[in-house]
């Protein structure tokens, strides 16, 4: 799963997700899917997401839950 079809992605689910302020370095940011953003069924940079802390940022890939 790499993060840019919506119907991959649902809400509970574990994901690793980059930051707005991390797209340069890249650093991953884990949590919980909240809430789906992007509307469209597909997104190049990944579908935004907001996570259950309130963080919100596009997924990159699937995680392993804690």
């Amino acid at each position: 799963m790499n993060g840019q079809k919506r119907d991959e992605i649902k809400p509970g689910m574990a994901v690793a997700i980059i930051l707005k302020q991390d797209q340069r370095s890249g650093k991953l940011t884990q949590g919980v899917v909240k809430d789906l953003l992007t509307k469209s069924p597909f997104h190049s940079h990944g579908i935004k997401v907001r996570l259950e802390d309130g963080q919100v940022g596009r997924v990159q890939s699937g995680c392993e839950a804690d």
